[in-house]
């Protein structure tokens, strides 16, 4: 666990929150000791991620109405943003899994890396308060920065106006294991490709094909 604790800068008081943290129900199922899993804990640090991205949103983007604020927020702690994050920091590799979901590839499960990530924040808010959440979190999203905006909901705004136009999305390339895919995707407008992305998952790909569109139309960042 020391390795963990050094990657996310916070030593834990109490070692069993980080060990709960870090246990699927499919382990729990699994030991005769009556061991807690972590689903208590993804419902509180959905909570707390929500907050800390809340209060950083509003502060950061005074020029912002209540509605974009609430995509941005949405497009953050969406689980593809968590498994993004929860890959960053490798933490499929300290997850406590059962025999089958082993087996089947749960250290790089999306729902299931998302959902620790979760229950990670929950740990280091109940171990060492808010602000020792915030400071894990706040890097994160800091770093999501580009991500932020819903490029592919802007996209489909701007299309939506000529009511004949369609746009679908295309991975044209994957690579790397399974804890460390890349893909490269295309958005293409009816049969012409208008953007090209890439990231550690379908959706992060996703959104950077559409935000490559958005910018070869004239429409930046700051536009919406």
């Amino acid at each position: 666990m020391t390795e963990l604790e050094n990657k996310i800068g916070y030593v834990f008081k109490n070692d069993l929150l980080l060990q709960t943290a870090l246990t699927h129900t499919s382990f729990a199922n699994e030991d005769k000791h009556r061991t807690h899993h972590n689903e208590r804990l993804e419902f509180l640090g959905d909570s707390v991620l929500s907050v800390v991205v809340s209060e950083y949103l509003f502060s950061h983007n005074k020029q912002l109405p209540e509605g974009y604020l609430t995509r941005i927020r949405a497009a953050l702690v969406c689980e593809g943003s968590l498994f993004e994050f929860a890959m960053q920091l490798g933490l499929g590799q300290y997850l406590r899994l059962g025999r089958g979901e082993e087996k089947s590839g749960g250290r790089t499960r999306p729902a299931i890396l998302a959902d620790a990530f979760e229950a990670l924040i929950a740990a280091i808010y109940l171990d060492g308060g808010l602000e020792c959440a915030r400071a894990f979190i706040l890097p994160y999203i800091q770093s999501a920065q580009p991500m932020e905006q819903d490029y592919k909901t802007r996209l489909q705004e701007v299309i939506q106006k000529n009511p004949e136009e369609r746009v679908r999305y295309e991975v044209v390339d994957s690579s790397g294991p399974d804890h460390d895919k890349h893909f490269v995707v295309e958005v293409h407008l009816n049969s012409n490709c208008i953007g090209r992305g890439e990231g550690h998952s379908k959706k992060s790909a996703e959104q950077m094909a559409a935000r490559e569109a958005l910018h070869l139309m004239g429409i930046n960042d700051t536009d919406f």
